[in-house]
């Protein structure tokens, strides 16, 4: 132990020597760490912020759109018909166990007016229980009621966007906003959410009864997505199921024929959502870990420069009495130090970028525990791996040739 000791501190003691050859050694590694870190820090905040918002929409949501289907050759996505009723939302209601709330969904994008103000949105046409669904509540005013819905009142609740475009510094409550012409008097306006993850502004809407949506501004006999909640996580995979079932049933679609709509649970959204964001952040980490090896390479280089450098010193060291093992130990530390030095530098360089990143432009990060301790185990690896070559010429040198060395 002593022996090992001692051969450590003129490890050590070789790196002090050249201060600043070892610094620039160690600048691959502390590269190649630190943007390992940083990536994968914006990636996974990244995932968290796509999985607040999913869970922002509501729990336990089962969505049924229209559309997703073949015929005569030509496939239409999500939406891409107009293949579901007000009947369809309904039968599910009345018919699928387990389902607590249905909201029957139309959107549209129009021009809007209140007083000489003019904007142009996203109208939703909701049922009453969309607000509880969607756990977006009304911080002013109230939303509107299931009379309202069957009478297909004119009533509307603003995202916050609508009221700072056309009532600034203003009370929205009971005012009349002009939808294609119709006035519309608003009675709630919405907790802002801010922008979606694809940049959009999500506050930038206006909710109305589906019915008057339907009946008294676009003239829509179908839907184009029927919003489903269930009783509890369990069971979200039974009601999928129960709704294709029964869907398939009152469209009379036969047996292996395709589905005229597409029914997904919130977790499988999530699920595609975050699965895209992972993907990317591996991505990114694997483009960043190529400087780790390039800094593996590095440290190679310098040691191999070292053994040459000092092979009339390793001479006089087996002149002495070390033996192989001992320079080998020697040469392996200096090569191990400055890959963990470089490291832990590196690692704090990156969890300081991440922190940068969070706080100028506002992205949530997340550094993993996992990956960081990973990130010094592998820059101790690459320290062992592109080390032990120089360290094992060092060891094999005959001490009468390094002697005679100039």
């Amino acid at each position: 132990m002593r022996r090992i000791l001692a051969t450590m501190k003129i490890a050590l003691r070789a790196l002090r020597r050249n201060k600043l050859r070892t610094l620039l050694t160690m600048l691959g590694m502390i590269i190649g760490v630190g943007a390992v870190i940083a990536m994968v820090g914006i990636g996974n905040g990244a995932k968290t912020q796509i999985e607040n918002q999913i869970a922002s929409m509501g729990q336990n949501v089962v969505l049924v759109f229209s559309g997703s289907f073949n015929r005569g050759g030509v496939h239409s996505g999500w939406g891409g018909a107009g293949t579901l009723s007000i009947d369809d939302a309904d039968a599910i209601q009345r018919e699928v166990p387990g389902v607590t709330v249905v909201s029957p969904e139309v959107r549209n994008g129009t021009q809007i007016a209140a007083g000489n103000q003019n904007w142009s949105t996203q109208i939703l046409g909701e049922s009453a229980d969309y607000f509880t669904l969607r756990q977006w509540p009304v911080v002013t005013g109230a939303g509107f009621s299931e009379q309202d819905v069957r009478s297909a009142n004119k009533v509307a609740v603003l995202g916050q966007t609508i009221v700072d475009q056309l009532f600034p510094g203003e009370d929205p409550i009971g005012q009349i906003v002009r939808i294609k012409s119709a006035p519309f008097k608003v009675v709630g306006v919405l907790r802002a959410k801010g922008m979606s993850m694809m940049g959009s502004d999500q506050d930038d809407v206006i909710v109305i009864p589906y019915t008057a949506a339907m009946k008294r501004l676009f003239g829509m006999t179908t839907l184009r997505t029927i919003n489903v909640q269930a009783a509890s996580p369990k069971l979200l995979t039974s009601v999928q199921e129960q709704i294709t079932g029964l869907l398939r049933q009152r469209h009379r679609i036969g047996v292996g024929r395709d589905d005229d709509f597409t029914v997904r649970t919130q977790q499988e959204i999530a699920e595609t959502a975050t699965q895209q964001s992972e993907t990317m952040t591996y991505l990114l980490a694997a483009i960043a870990a190529v400087s780790l090896i390039v800094g593996g390479i590095g440290i190679m280089n310098i040691m191999l420069v070292s053994v040459t450098e000092r092979t009339r010193e390793i001479g006089i060291r087996m002149a002495v009495g070390a033996r192989g093992n001992d320079i080998l130990l020697q040469f392996l530390t200096e090569a191990v130090t400055l890959s963990i030095i470089g490291g832990l530098i590196g690692i704090g360089i990156g969890v300081a970028a991440s922190k940068g990143i969070e706080a100028w432009k506002n992205w949530p990060v997340a550094t993993p525990m996992l990956w960081i301790l990973a990130s010094f185990i592998v820059s101790a690896a690459v320290g062992i791996f592109f080390g032990f070559y120089p360290a094992r010429k060092a060891s094999r040198l005959d001490p009468i040739d390094a002697l005679r060395y100039e």
